[in-house]
C-alpha cells in the first residue's frame, strides 16, 4: 500500500495538481485585496461613498451599526454587500484563469505548428518510365 502511494505521489497530475492548488490559494488572497481595497473604494465613490462590503440587512429588525456588530450580537443577516465581493472576485479568478489557459493554448498551437517545410525537389523518373526506356532500349 505504501509503494502504491508513493507511486500516486509521484505521478506528475498530482504533483501539477498540488502546485495549481497552492498559486490558486496565493492569487485568490491578490484577487481578495483587488477587490476589497481597489474596486470596491471605486464603487462606494460612484453609489456616494457608500460601503459596498457593509451592505447588510438584520433579520431579527435590530438596528447595527456595521456588519460585524450584527454578527458579534448573534443576529441572522443578509450579508448583501460580502455576497456580491464574493461573485466579483469569481469573476475576477475566472477571467484570470481564462487569460491564463487562452496563452497556454496559444503557446501550445505554435509549439505543434510544423516547422519550416523544406521545398520539395522535383523527383526524377519513376521506375515505370526507367522500365519503358529499357524496354524501348532492348527493342532497338
Amino acid at each position: 500500500m505504501i509503494q502504491e502511494f508513493k507511486a500516486f505521489i509521484a505521478r506528475g497530475n498530482v504533483m501539477d495538481m498540488a502546485v495549481g492548488i497552492i498559486v490558486g490559494a496565493a492569487f485568490t488572497a491578490i484577487v481578495s485585496s483587488l477587490v476589497g481595497d481597489i474596486i470596491n473604494p471605486v464603487i462606494a465613490l460612484f453609489t456616494g461613498g457608500i460601503d459596498f462590503t457593509g451592505w447588510f440587512y438584520a433579520l431579527d429588525g435590530g438596528e447595527y451599526v456595521s456588519l460585524s456588530e450584527a454578527k458579534e450580537a448573534g443576529a441572522p443577516v443578509f450579508a448583501i454587500g460580502s455576497f456580491i465581493m464574493a461573485v466579483i472576485n469569481f469573476f475576477i479568478v475566472a477571467f484570470a484563469v481564462f487569460m491564463l489557459v487562452k496563452m497556454v493554448n496559444r503557446l501550445r498551437a505554435a509549439a505543434e505548428k510544423p516547422q519550416d517545410i523544406a521545398p520539395t525537389v522535383p523527383a526524377g523518373p519513376s521506375e515505370l518510365d526507367i522500365l519503358i526506356e529499357i524496354r524501348d532500349a532492348l527493342r532497338k
